[in-house]
């Protein structure tokens, strides 16, 4: 769901990241304050003064967001959650973590501790708009923090609503996890309404469209379709989770891969291995050896009439914890492997030597029959 994005600092041991699309929502943000909320409250400014208070607004919008999930990531930390960090994007911001919480308690104090923050924080710009009027603040700093405080109280009232995965809908799902002590289910529910309200969002937006508000529609749609979207993945994501929490790779892995010999001619490799098993990736072995793995991508770079002068040994890439695993490793490991280097297929090496292949494709087959079963 969201790109790699670029690291702005690290805050607390937690790294703060921005995924490109912020800029785009940084950017509306600061157009429409600048050419519409400021100048319509506060009459007869320059027009550089609109843009400054836009960017302003802008800004604490993004320290807003980061201070709440702040808190998130605070309170997971104190339930032994370990957190990779902050990533702000298009439609907000979200604390990345590698596990699902422990118990419905820490579900609980986790999600509630996001919108409180944004609560006190829109408290504590409420009481410098306070001190502002009492002690004459320019009203380009009174518009800015005047907007920040209804802003957080906003962003607080948004997250509790009961619809997963917004903080409201993980304060259902605690609710009902602690009820029936079944995470899956308490998901399930929570995500189905979660997904009905990102519906409502959606045909809400359209409506504001039919009736004239294009900008305000457009967004309400946008909403509707990511919640929509991430209420049903985050179900997704839990039945895959513990479909393999607890099985081994050697339980997924062929045991006898097919391997290539270093020396082979690229041409070679693309008709009698890659044409014939149709797999993306394969071992290479030289000596009886395991020394790397070709991939598809590495065989397009070589242009079509070169094929027949270059080996494969020349492309190859060596064996790394991108591309192997181990036999005992836990499957939601070899799985999170091939999600963050965009691949298919693994090595499973033991003492140097290759014991097999994990594949994306053998590990849904098998988590497919496991889940119908178990339902």
């Amino acid at each position: 769901m969201l790109g790699r994005g670029i690291t702005l600092f690290k805050l607390f041991g937690f790294e703060v990241k921005i995924d490109f699309s912020w800029l785009i929502l940084g950017l509306l943000i600061t157009w429409s304050l600048a050419q519409g909320l400021f100048p319509h409250y506060y009459k007869n400014l320059p027009s550089s003064t609109y843009w400054l208070m836009g960017i302003a607004g802008a800004l604490g919008l993004l320290l807003s967001i980061v201070f709440h999930e702040l808190w998130h990531s605070l309170v997971a930390r104190m339930f032994g959650l370990s957190m990779k960090g902050i990533t702000l994007f298009i439609f907000g911001g979200v604390a990345e973590m590698e596990e699902h919480p422990p118990s419905p308690k820490a579900e609980f104090f986790m999600a509630v501790a996001g919108p409180l923050s944004s609560i006190v924080l829109g408290g504590v710009f409420f009481g410098l708009w306070l001190l502002g009027k009492s002690w004459n603040f320019p009203v380009t700093v009174s518009g800015v923090v005047s907007y920040l405080a209804f802003l957080n109280l906003i962003l607080a009232i948004f997250n509790l609503l009961p619809a997963f995965p917004l903080d409201g809908g993980r304060v259902l799902r605690s609710v009902l996890w602690g009820w029936k002590d079944n995470l899956r289910w308490a998901t399930q529910i929570a995500s189905k309404i979660g997904s009905w309200f990102g519906v409502a969002l959606i045909v809400v937006g359209v409506i504001e469209v039919v009736f004239g508000n294009l900008i305000g529609g457009i967004w309400m749609f946008l909403i509707g379709m990511f919640i929509r979207s991430a209420s049903q993945t985050a179900y997704q994501q839990l039945v895959v989770r513990r479909a393999l929490e607890g099985e081994s790779v050697r339980r997924f892995m062929n045991p006898n891969p097919i391997a290539v010999s270093s020396s082979i001619s690229v041409g070679d490799l693309i008709e009698d291995y890659i044409y014939k098993y149709h797999f993306k990736m394969f071992p290479v072995v030289e000596n009886g050896k395991l020394i790397g793995c070709v991939t598809l991508n590495q065989v397009k770079t070589v242009p079509k009439e070169e094929r027949s002068k270059h080996t494969v040994k020349q492309l190859m890439v060596a064996c790394s914890k991108n591309n192997t695993v181990a036999p005992d490793d836990d499957a939601m490991k070899a799985l999170s492997i091939m999600k963050k280097n965009n691949v298919s297929r693994l090595m499973v090496v033991q003492d140097d030597q290759l014991v097999g292949v994990i594949s994306l494709k053998d590990m849904m087959g098998l988590l497919s029959l496991k889940i119908d079963l178990e339902d």
